[in-house]
């Protein structure tokens, strides 16, 4: 049974508060902070503030900034968003004042990887169905349909999947909309992990299948095929000539071998969604703690979710490795602040509901956590959505902070693994790429063990260290890496889940 000097988590001796480790009651007594006695009872995963704090004065947790209070706070009272709101305060970006040289790892671990005639190294290998338009979305669905239980004689294939989405028309034919989409589109389509592709249209779409090839440089190969339901002659046709096309492709997909390859290939997307007041304690620094050997054994990681680091830009600034990255990251801030600002919304309308409910009170403290994501070492570069990501080891891509279109940008780019951490409990997966879910809490793992590949709570029960849970977690990338399934490949997520980003009226 905890005591109550174990009840409560500190993480910085200035901090006005601290955070609840199980639901405290109403007069409990925090002995470690001074005979604090606390005032009301309080949800695990919250904050009690541990010194009285002025109405206006800044609250801190992590030693940072996370909001002011709006009356008097007394020691003891629970602190959320009944006291504490979002406020104006200067950043120091303070550019590439933390950056340091990486501590590369002679030999690097490896895995078991596919490698491409191109020498990039897939952890999975798809024949992939990608639609330029929603309208074809239904045929691209009915010809991936027709292989399910079907690939028994191709065992090297780990499926064939139908990848549709919501726009490509009500668009425009040119500009930053139809280019978004244009990129993502190309992404998926040169992914290492598609061993091949079949993209599939109306005909009569904004986005054209030959503009979009011609836009990205694509194509038509023995590994890219494209046709249009208009031109095939209807759905029955259309459908037919997709499935015969894959049946002339399996062949050759399943010869390939996984090999021994380094982890430097290795390009992991970072995500937390359904995040709680544990995020920023146990999962979010546990999966830094990885991607810093990662970074160490060569490989990278993409950082994303604009919207989710805003007020703690800062924190990533210092660790850029020049004055030009560290403002790239900032130009990106700025257009989010414009971008908000003229459809009417605003950048702090963050944290969700569940979020709240989970302990987080203002953006600037789940920013501060989901940074935490990113480990310590230095930030080499800073990319728009989709862009092809080629620079090795920690960097940025600019997202929303909504999980399916942040993640499906980071695909786009080239990572073949996503890691996501949640605390109120996260079902989700993003073919071609298999996706990891770090949980922040016992309960939670307990609870959604079916959904959740790690638990990350030993660190918020005191038994295992930051460090120690980033290694573990290291060792199941690679496993994972080499072939062994995520909860939610066992589950079958991953289509439905592909979100392009939406840019720009829908007309």
């Amino acid at each position: 049974m905890l005591q109550a000097a174990d009840l409560t988590i500190r993480l910085n001796a200035a901090d006005d508060v601290v955070i609840a480790r199980v639901a405290i009651p109403e007069g409990t007594l925090l002995v470690k902070e001074g005979n604090v006695r606390v005032a009301v009872k309080v949800p695990a995963g919250h904050k009690i503030a541990t010194r009285d704090v002025k109405s206006g004065a800044p609250v801190r947790r992590y030693n940072q900034i996370i909001g002011f209070a709006t009356c008097d706070i007394k020691a003891g009272d629970h602190v959320h968003v009944h006291n504490i709101a979002m406020g104006d305060f200067e950043r120091d970006y303070a550019f590439g004042a933390d950056a340091k040289p990486t501590q590369y790892i002679d030999p690097p671990a490896t895995f078991q990887g596919f490698v491409r005639p191109d020498s990039r190294v897939a952890t999975r290998n798809y024949i992939g169905v990608i639609t330029s338009v929603n309208c074809s979305a239904t045929v691209a669905k009915m010809i991936a349909r027709h292989f399910e239980n079907r690939l028994d004689d191709f065992p090297g294939v780990d499926g064939v999947v139908a990848l549709a989405h919501k726009t490509g028309c009500g668009m425009a034919s040119e500009g930053e909309a139809v280019d978004i989409l244009r990129r993502t589109t190309a992404g998926y389509i040169r992914h290492a992990n598609f061993h091949s592709a079949l993209l599939v249209g109306l005909g009569c779409e904004a986005n054209q299948i030959n503009s979009l090839l011609a836009a990205q440089g694509l194509k038509r190969t023995d590994h890219l095929h494209a046709f249009t339901i208009q031109d095939k002659g209807g759905t029955r046709k259309a459908v037919e000539e997709g499935v015969a096309r894959i049946r002339e492709l399996l062949p050759d997909a399943n010869k390939v071998q996984r090999e021994t390859v380094p982890a430097s290939h290795l390009v992991l997307g970072l995500q937390c969604g359904g995040s709680d007041g544990y995020s920023g304690i146990s999962a979010n620094p546990a999966l830094g703690a990885a991607v810093d050997l990662l970074v160490r054994h060569g490989g990278t990681a993409i950082l994303s979710e604009t919207p989710e680091i805003y007020g703690a830009e800062h924190l990533l600034t210092r660790r850029a490795v020049s004055r030009e990255v560290g403002e790239k990251l900032i130009n990106r801030i700025k257009w989010w602040e414009d971008y908000t600002a003229r459809n009417g919304n605003e950048m702090n309308n963050n944290p969700s509901p569940g979020n709240k409910a989970g302990g987080l009170t203002t953006i600037l403290e789940k920013s501060l956590g989901a940074v935490a994501k990113g480990g310590t070492t230095n930030l080499v570069d800073v990319y728009e959505y989709a862009m092809p990501v080629t620079a090795k080891g920690f960097v940025y891509m600019d997202t929303p902070g909504y999980d399916p279109v942040s993640a499906t940008g980071q695909v786009a780019g080239g990572a073949n693994m996503i890691c996501f951490t949640t605390g109120r409990g996260s079902a989700y997966g993003c073919k071609p790429a298999p996706s990891l879910k770090l949980a922040t809490n016992t309960p939670l793992f307990a609870r959604q063990e079916d959904d959740m590949d790690i638990n990350c709570g030993t660190v918020v029960d005191g038994k295992e260290s930051i460090a120690a849970a980033g290694a573990r977690f290291f060792e199941l990338v690679l496993r994972t890496a080499s072939g062994e399934k995520s909860k939610s490949e066992q589950w079958g997520y991953g289509e439905d889940e592909f979100a392009p980003w939406m840019l720009g009226a829908t007309m």
